[in-house]
């Protein structure tokens, strides 16, 4: 089943809840097992180009069904890949969202550290 939009606003709440007691502006995206968007929001004082980075980071986790923060944009490998399908961001901040083992999505933030961003992410995964 694959993830709807009602699912992806709960865990865009949730994701900016945490930002809020984080006491960070953070931009959340949520894409769909295709690496396309399918929710987003930005909070009051975030920067622009937040926006990008965390859709950038959405997809590369849905692309490569792990963590953005684990995919090393060092490798050859890596770089044509991203060079070819442009808008992936492989730095910390996006987890891939499972779902009976298959891969539905992916949730990505971006407005603090790598870990914060991440943490938000994962805050919203778990209101799955």
């Amino acid at each position: 089943m694959p993830l709807t939009l009602d699912e992806a606003n709960r865990m865009m709440q949730s994701a900016i809840n945490k930002a809020k007691e984080l006491n960070i502006n953070m931009s959340i995206a949520i894409c769909d097992a295709g690496g396309h968007l399918l929710a987003f929001n930005r909070t009051e004082g975030c920067i622009w180009i937040s926006a990008v980075a965390a859709q950038g980071k959405a997809r590369t986790a849905t692309g490569f069904a792990r963590p953005s923060g684990e995919i090393s944009p060092d490798s050859p490998v890596i770089q044509s890949i991203m060079a070819s399908h442009g808008g992936m961001i492989p730095a910390q901040g996006a987890v891939p969202i499972f779902r009976g083992g298959e891969l539905i999505g992916s949730i990505g933030g971006s407005g603090g550290t790598g870990q914060q961003d991440e943490d938000c992410a994962k805050a919203g995964l778990e209101a799955l």
